[in-house]
């Protein structure tokens, strides 16, 4: 929200209040309150009539300071609060000489000069991060009487700001208004499904905003040296999150509001729609499953959208008779015979014609307006209603309605919607309805995720939902949402995923070949080629089928040889994800987040890294023609072995069987030997890919358990000495493999022996089951 007018005055009918120094201090051991008056005072008269705001400075956990702006305090304290962890044994130090104030948390301090004009530094690593300066800290009291609490936190030179949630809008956030409130408003708007009131700074720090209702931000959009935040409410509380990097700011950031869980193996196979209103029955199912096992396409999972329950109905958690007359058979014989998991959609209403509204009315677990009447509209669905999660009883009944599915055959679900909640209701736990419309959705997904973990077992919970907020991370995977049939869609949707990224968010994934229309077959192709190189790959349509030989044959080969080569990739990408859920490092990464110190990397939005090694550009355009950046150093192509050189941008033109996929220079990229199925030995017969290893460095390489799911299988450690590559393995449970691509070698003189062989790629050394040592000796290329 916008409270100026240009530089020098206030909009109309605003009047607004800004702290101007520091009368007085309350210091405690780790902690310290600040009394601001909102102007200079130079005598005892100038305290009266006059606002005075009390601002308490404390520190969560290292690296973390706290700021709780408050004007007054006796309002009511009403709920949701996002839960936050606070780190055991910290405490901050608070200290005081003359007339500066410092507390310290680790590497990050607030330094105040008490004797000084109101000022908040932020600093660490020597330098001020960012700092609250004149219009810093205060309120501003509109002409309808609403009161907002507001912050002003400085923008150096050359900042940029990122996050915001899974934002569709330009990735870099400078110059926009954005809104942190919930909406129903696809892909291709400023309305986001996933609101975060976290921002990332390209500086080596971020900011939460521990407000669950509406935040208003202004970045750099109303004072251009500024980022400002505000609610509407008599207090604000924000946090600054030092890193230095920004993989450590997320790292405390996720420590703070919780760690992604890690999704279990099965998930990161391949999944399949019916698509939403399209016509489908078991025959259809089945067709379905068949058509990808005759093309060789491995299948993970199988997705029913909201037409496996009656129209009119959602939802009741019922099988339409009609349509699926055998429901438990049916799932019964996808697993038996196709090795299928089954996920099914959900949402958290309750249509009026669905025998379970008149059920969950009388109980009281539908959200009610002020009147005591239930609270419908017909929007989505008939005399559709809420239910009210702040009611342990609801919920207890909600859940229970999920395990009769689990119970089926069940085994995730699709939590759609969360997102346009009413606020002219109330709570059964009496939550202020505005603070409520956000949080929804973190009490709905978690729902259903505990009855998913109770069901399934620990680690093998996975949701696909839409909605979220902060602490959202916590139950995964998110997709992207409602999105349109085309590149321009498909671009946005990447930078929506990267935007939640840096915003705490582990996993993601988005509608192969878009939602809304139908793809061409040069849209669908590469489509196909970026879901199945992101977290989670789903293909799912509106009103047409998402089958690739709906398309072309060359859709069939595209879908079969990248879902395949996701197989070969998942040693590291269950690496990735296990770095997800231990330090909230998404898996993927905008390039910033892996490449802090290369300015060219601050703005770039339509490439990744997926994972620590593997730089992403998918290609958005039907010639085949992609634009990208190349850091600096050797890079290697993965499926050609072609080298390239950095920094500098590349054009080149990819058919369909390819893009820039690029492995890191020095990386060693683990392949499974297994390419029809996400879970399997990832250790066992593993293939090493060293790409271009840097002389006198050692990479070590972890192959996850995917039984532990914690811990490693096996781990390999690669160093080069001059022209000797060495292997030392720990832990094999078989024979295995290194690929020294776009080398010439022979195997060396120690260690157990190994059989070399020339590839198109380069020299494949193989030894048997046992071999803890291998030794390779470069000969040219």
């Amino acid at each position: 929200m916008k409270f100026t007018d240009g530089y020098w005055m206030m909009r109309e009918g605003v009047q607004a209040s800004y702290a101007a120094e520091v009368a007085d201090v309350r210091v405690d051991e780790d902690r310290c309150t600040l009394y601001a008056p909102v102007r200079h005072v130079t005598r005892r008269g100038q305290t009266l009539n006059s606002p005075l705001l009390t601002v308490e400075c404390w520190s969560p956990a290292e690296g973390v300071i706290g700021i709780r702006s408050t004007h007054h305090a006796g309002a009511a304290e009403r709920g949701p609060e996002f839960a936050l962890r606070t780190e055991p044994g910290h405490a901050a130090r608070v200290t005081r000489e003359g007339s500066l104030l410092e507390l310290t948390a680790g590497e990050l301090s607030l330094r105040v000069d008490t004797a000084a004009p109101w000022r908040l530094d932020f600093t660490a690593d020597g330098r001020v991060l960012t700092s609250a300066t004149a219009r810093g800290t205060g309120f501003a009291v509109l002409g309808d009487g609403s009161h907002h609490s507001l912050a002003q936190l400085t923008l150096d030179v050359g900042e940029l700001v990122y996050g915001l949630g899974e934002r569709f809008t330009p990735f870099v956030k400078n110059g926009q208004s954005v809104d942190i409130w919930q909406a129903d408003g696809g892909t291709a708007s400023e309305q986001a499904y996933k609101n975060v009131p976290f921002h990332l700074s390209n500086r080596g720090y971020g900011v939460f905003v521990n407000h669950p209702g509406k935040v208003s931000y202004e970045v750099g959009s109303e004072a251009v040296g500024q980022v400002q935040f505000s609610v509407e409410d008599q207090s604000l509380e924000y946090f600054v999150v030092y890193g230095p990097t920004p993989k450590d700011v997320l790292d405390r950031y996720t420590a703070l509001t919780g760690r992604p869980a890690l999704p279990p193996a099965w998930s990161f196979g391949l999944w399949l729609s019916t698509s939403f209103t399209t016509s489908y029955d078991e025959e259809t199912v089945n067709r379905f499953v068949r058509g990808m096992a005759e093309r060789d396409i491995p299948l993970g999972v199988f997705h029913f959208d909201c037409f496996w329950m009656r129209e009119y109905q959602w939802c009741d958690f019922t099988w339409d008779p009609e349509v699926f007359p055998d429901p438990e058979g049916m799932l019964r014989r996808l697993k038996e015979e196709h090795g299928l998991r089954v996920s099914v959609w959900i949402n958290p209403y309750i249509a009026q014609k669905s025998p379970l509204f008149a059920e969950a009315k009388r109980h009281g677990y539908l959200v009610r307006k002020a009147d005591g009447d239930v609270w419908q509209w017909d929007l989505w669905q008939a005399g559709m209603a809420l239910v009210d999660f702040t009611d342990p009883d609801a919920r207890e009944w909600y859940a229970s309605k999920l395990r009769a599915l689990t119970a089926q055959g069940v085994d995730c679900f699709k939590t759609d919607f969360g997102e346009r909640i009413p606020t002219d209701v109330v709570w059964h736990d009496g939550s202020d309805p505005e603070r409520m419309h956000n949080y929804y959705t973190q009490l709905y997904n978690e729902t259903v995720f505990e009855v998913l973990s109770e069901a399934r077992g620990a680690g093998e919970a996975v949701l696909f939902a839409r909605s979220a907020t902060a602490g959202g991370q916590q139950f995964p995977v998110h997709w992207g949402g409602d999105c349109e049939s085309h590149f321009g869609a498909m671009a946005e949707s990447l930078r929506g995923g990267l935007s939640l990224g840096l915003s705490g968010f582990g996993f993601w994934s988005h509608d192969i070949g878009g939602f809304e229309g139908t793809p061409t077959p040069e849209v669908f192709k590469r489509w196909v080629q970026f879901g199945l190189l992101s977290s989670h790959s789903r293909l799912h349509g509106s009103k047409s089928y998402r089958v690739p030989w709906d398309y072309d044959e060359e859709a069939v080969a595209v879908t079969r040889d990248f879902t395949r080569l996701k197989h070969r990739l998942m040693p590291y990408l269950f690496r990735a994800a296990q770095q997800a859920a231990e330090r909230g490092t998404p898996m993927m990464r905008a390039m910033v987040l892996e490449f802090p110190d290369d300015p060219a990397c601050h703005t770039l939005d339509r490439q990744y890294m997926l994972g620590d090694d593997l730089l992403v550009a998918p290609v958005f355009s039907a010639d085949g023609v992609v634009d990208y950046y190349v850091p600096d150093g050797t890079w290697t192509h993965l499926l050609s072995g072609k080298q390239v050189q950095g920094p500098g941008w590349r054009r080149e033109r990819y058919g369909y069987d390819s893009l820039p996929l690029l492995a890191r220079p020095g990386s060693v990229i683990p392949y499974g030997d297994c390419d029809d199925a996400a879970e399997y030995d990832w250790a066992h017969g593993v293939t090493l890919r060293v790409h271009t290893p840097v002389d006198g460095a050692t990479v070590t390489t972890r192959i996850p358990d995917r039984g532990a799911r914690d811990g490693s299988a096996a781990v390999f450690r690669t160093t080069r000495h001059g022209d000797t590559v060495t292997v030392a393995a720990e832990g094999a449970p078989g024979p295995w493999r290194v690929l020294l691509v776009g080398a010439r070698a022979e195997p060396g003189d120690t260690g157990s022996p190994a059989s070399a062989e020339r590839t198109a790629l380069g020299t494949l050394l193989a030894v048997s089951a046992g071999t803890t040592h291998l030794t390779a000796h470069l000969t040219g290329g």
